[in-house]
């Protein structure tokens, strides 16, 4: 009997290299999930001509065409639900999304982040846990609520920071990382298997 696949939608605003690797996980039969739509608040994200090399429906949302955030994050929201999505990927979306939107999707929107959460959120993480000098970082797989990378967090994978590294470097290891752990989230929330009480998640065998 074939499994019902769960209707995802990606927002991007750059490249969108973790958008490849959950298409492509999907495409291998990996994960039993659909990507209804990509949709980009930046007309010309490179994620966007790759989505539609591999036949995905795109669309650019705006900020600019909405008189408000919460017009569009109301607009966002309609647009996803339009094409059926039930979990929303964020992919290196750069906007904060407000309860106006999280309210449409209750813990059906989840993100990735490059650091090994609570510590070093927001922007550069990578370069922000290099300069502070750990000894390992690595990237975290979180639903989304209001704040800057502050929801509960699903997954997380270790890397070592080595004595040799840059940030760059540093950032390329743990970008590995992440296109295969997101996949494998989604994975466990396609089949059902995520529960969540109060800030800690579980994962059921």
């Amino acid at each position: 009997m074939a499994t019902e696949l769960l209707p995802i939608g990606i927002l991007v605003s750059g490249r969108g290299s973790n958008m490849l690797a959950i298409a492509d996980a999907i495409a291998a039969g990996q994960v039993p999930a659909c990507i209804k739509v990509v949709i980009s608040d930046r007309p010309g994200a490179p994620a966007l001509a790759a989505a539609r090399q591999r036949g995905i429906e795109v669309m650019t949302l705006s900020r600019k065409q909405y008189p408000s955030r919460a017009a569009f994050e109301t607009a966002l929201a309609a647009a996803l639900k339009d094409k059926g999505v039930e979990l929303v990927v964020l992919a290196g979306f750069m906007r904060l999304l407000s309860q106006t939107f999280l309210d449409q999707f209750p813990q059906r929107v989840i993100n990735i982040h490059p650091a090994l959460l609570p510590a070093f959120p927001g922007l550069d993480a990578q370069r922000q846990a290099w300069e502070y000098g750990v000894k390992f970082s690595g990237c975290s797989v979180h639903f989304v609520d209001e704040g800057v990378d502050t929801g509960p967090i699903i997954a997380q994978a270790v890397v070592p920071v080595l004595d040799t590294d840059i940030p760059e470097t540093l950032a390329e290891r743990i970008l590995a990382e992440e296109h295969r752990l997101y996949p494998q989230v989604i994975k466990w929330l396609a089949e059902g298997r995520v529960e969540v009480r109060g800030r800690r998640v579980f994962i059921r065998a």
